[in-house]
């Protein structure tokens, strides 16, 4: 038996014209699928993409130009107000100047961390971490510059130098050596801590004698990162978290002016013209903003509303000339940041390559957040600058080289790395003059290293105690330390000791 609808047919059957209800979902169906449709193709461009060989590459140079970019302009509005003196005959475009030239030296400190082999690098972390201890040492010194009450600046001229930033850079590439160096030996804990924790807790304590609380925050960072991205154990980092709230509890009450940052932050309303005039000033300038802001160079901020605006609270004026939206492309700008950073590391093979990539991204980041965090008066203020776009020199030239080894570290995965031994460097790469990166080849395990024995090459025996799992995982793990060259044409019959 055949249902006849009102229409006169059978529904679903060829020639009727269905109810009205049908007639009626059918272009929203249609318009439906069209949508899907168009997400998936996107999804599918987006994906063909990604899977690029150079395809992170060109994203941190993307990153990269964006926030520079930005980070200019920003300087031009922001720092037009105080950079002018009558007095003195100083111009608007002062400051702003100063800025273009460490743009210029970081864009060739840029090219330096891409060109540079990575081999190289590694093998000059250590002697670049003394030097760094002894900058830090020297700049306390009567050689050393106090500014704004913290004396970590070496002034020459024109030119300054802050150590505690090139410190950072010389921490994490010399931990990742070390850690990685040690890699068979990070179950035992004297050989996880030692030396890299005692080597950071000395630039803690030099750091912290100048003072500077936003450096030491931010070596803090790069050293939990080192040891997140190393394998560290979870309960570690318990600990190290609780050590941190300690040693922030005890450094407030013994300096007066911490101890302010910090009621300040509780209670802004208290010293609404004193200390906890920046962070009230801050949310202003954001509410002004609104959705669109007001545009570039039209914030009000900058006329001594908000002090010191074109370094630490930048954001804030972004927020009032650019808006919602502005801030929003800045922050989006860093999680893609974090995202493609953590891609790097997990695609690529070199065990070093991994923890600097995935250490120099959590620095990035990290210090960006806790910038953002302040400005918006979700932490107290430490004086930590805005990657790429707070007015700086030794910050922003030193941000451009992590930038630069971080594009380093993504052509040095394994399918760039193919990509660019067969097919040549490109046209970015025959401009830059840059090198085509050496595939990574783990070297060759040594006669009687094995679990059972130390063997010659020093390696120490498995203890019975020791998981199945923890074994299996030194096994599978390629000690990067060593390296070796086949003798007669065959891989393996004969090896060499190589340099650490």
């Amino acid at each position: 038996m055949t249902v006849v609808d009102r229409d006169g047919g059978a529904p679903g059957a060829p020639g009727t014209r269905g109810t009205r209800g049908d007639r009626a979902e059918r272009p929203a169906r249609r318009r439906g699928e069209r949508h899907e449709r168009g997400r998936g193709a996107v999804r599918t461009a987006l994906t063909a993409w990604l899977s690029r060989p150079l395809a992170d590459f060109h994203l941190i140079l993307a990153i990269c130009g964006l926030l520079t970019a930005l980070g200019t302009i920003m300087v031009l509005s922001a720092s037009s107000v105080a950079s002018y003196d009558p007095r003195t005959g100083e111009s608007v475009y002062a400051q702003f100047q100063k800025h273009v030239l460490f743009v210029a030296i970081g864009g060739i400190v840029f090219w330096l961390g891409l060109r540079i082999p990575l081999k190289r690098t590694r093998r000059l972390s250590a002697t670049g971490m003394v030097v760094c201890l002894g900058l830090l040492a020297l700049v306390l010194t009567p050689l050393g510059t106090s500014v704004n009450g913290s004396q970590g600046w070496f002034v020459l001229g024109p030119l300054s130098l802050q150590p505690v930033e090139v410190a950072k850079v010389a921490l994490a590439l010399w931990g990742a050596h070390i850690l990685v160096t040690k890699y068979h030996l990070l179950h035992q804990w004297r050989h996880l801590l030692v030396p890299v924790v005692p080597a950071a807790l000395l630039m803690f304590a030099l750091v912290m004698a100048q003072p500077d609380l936003g450096g030491t925050i931010t070596l803090g960072v790069v050293l939990m990162a080192l040891l997140w991205f190393a394998g560290a154990p979870k309960r570690l980092f318990a600990v190290i978290f609780l050590g941190g709230v300690v040693g922030a509890v005890v450094l407030a009450l013994v300096a007066q002016y911490r101890l302010a940052r910090v009621t300040a932050f509780l209670n802004p309303a208290a010293d609404p013209m004193g200390k906890g005039l920046q962070a009230r000033q801050a949310l202003y300038a954001l509410a002004d903003g609104g959705l669109f802001g007001k545009g570039l160079g039209q914030g009000q901020s900058k006329w001594a509303y908000l002090p010191n605006v074109q370094h630490d609270f930048i954001f804030a004026l972004i927020g009032e000339e650019l808006g919602f939206v502005g801030c929003a492309a800045v922050i989006g700008l860093f999680v893609l940041l974090a995202v493609v950073g953590l891609r790097i590391a997990v695609r690529n093979l070199d065990p070093w390559i991994r923890i600097v990539a995935g250490t120099l991204t959590a620095w990035l980041v990290a210090q960006a957040a806790i910038n953002m965090g302040y400005v918006v008066n979700l932490l107290p203020v430490t004086g930590v600058t805005l990657p790429l776009i707070s007015y700086g020199g030794t910050s922003l030239v030193v941000t451009m080289l992590l930038f630069g080894l971080l594009a380093n570290c993504a052509r040095h995965e394994p399918e760039a790395v193919a990509a660019l031994r067969t097919q040549g460097p490109g046209k970015f790469g025959k401009l830059m003059r840059l090198p085509a990166p050496d595939p990574y080849r783990p070297p060759a395990r040594r006669r009687g290293s094995g679990r059972g024995g130390s063997g010659r090459s020093g390696r120490p025996a498995a203890r019975g105690a020791r998981s199945a799992a923890v074994a299996d995982r030194r096994r599978a793990a390629p000690e990067y330390g060593r390296r070796s060259s086949a003798r007669g044409g065959t891989r393996g019959t004969s090896s060499r000791r190589g340099r650490r």
